[in-house]
C-alpha cells in the first residue's frame, strides 16, 4: 500500500518516516471549569484530516497509528499509588469499531486498566460543528455502568468547548469517583 501522506511504499498507512516527521506528539494542557486538566497530544489543525477518517474504511487503522504514537506513550510513563481506569467517553460502535475504544485501548498497562462500555450517551445527536450553546442546550445524558477503580482518567478524540468532558466528569462525581484527568488526541483551540 502507499502511505497517505507521502504516497511511498509502506506497510502500514501512514510510514514511518511520515508518522516521526508529522505525528510526534507535543503536550498541549487546557484546565476544564472543575478544575481537571486535559492533556492533548496533537494541535486539532495538524490531524484533522486524518480523524476525519474514524468512519471510514481507514479509519481504524490511522486510529491505532495515531493512539501507538500519543496515548501508548503515555500509558509507559504514567505511574500512581493504585491501578487508575481508563474510561473511554461514549465508546458505542456506530461505524465498524469505536473509535474512543481504540484509544482506550492503547492505555492497557501495570498502572493504567482500559475499562469498556461504562459511559455510553443517550442522546446521539453530533456535536460536530454545533455551537457552544447547542452543545449546552442538548446535552450528552450520559449512562454510566459501575466499575471498581476510584480513580480515572477520561479518554475522548478531540476537545473543542469541554463540555463533553465536563458533563462526564460530573457524572463520575455523582458517584463519587475522582477523575484524575482527561485524555485527548487533539484540542482544537490549541493555535
Amino acid at each position: 500500500m502507499k502511505c497517505l501522506m507521502c504516497e511511498s511504499l509502506s506497510l502500514k498507512h501512514i510510514c514511518n518516516s511520515c508518522q516521526k516527521l508529522y505525528l510526534t506528539p507535543q503536550l498541549y494542557k487546557r484546565q476544564l471549569q472543575n478544575n481537571i486538566q486535559v492533556i492533548s497530544f496533537y494541535k486539532y489543525s495538524d490531524i484533522k484530516d486524518l480523524l476525519h477518517t474514524k468512519h471510514t474504511d481507514i479509519g481504524f487503522h490511522i486510529y491505532n497509528i495515531l493512539a501507538e504514537n500519543s496515548f501508548k506513550k503515555f500509558a509507559e510513563e504514567f505511574q500512581f499509588d493504585e491501578v487508575v481506569a481508563t474510561i473511554a467517553i461514549d465508546d458505542g460502535v456506530e461505524s465498524g469499531y469505536a473509535h474512543t475504544a481504540v484509544l482506550n485501548k492503547h492505555l492497557n498497562s501495570s498502572y493504567l486498566k482500559p475499562r469498556y462500555n461504562i459511559l455510553r450517551a443517550k442522546n446521539r445527536l453530533s456535536y460536530s460543528g454545533k455551537s457552544r450553546e447547542f452543545r449546552l442546550n442538548n446535552p450528552r445524558d450520559f449512562r454510566l455502568k459501575r466499575f471498581k477503580e476510584q480513580h480515572l482518567i477520561l479518554v475522548d478524540d478531540i476537545i473543542t468547548t469541554g463540555s463533553t468532558l465536563n458533563e462526564a466528569i460530573n457524572e463520575m462525581r455523582k458517584v463519587d469517583k475522582e477523575v484524575l484527568l482527561c485524555l485527548t488526541l487533539c484540542d482544537v483551540s490549541t493555535k
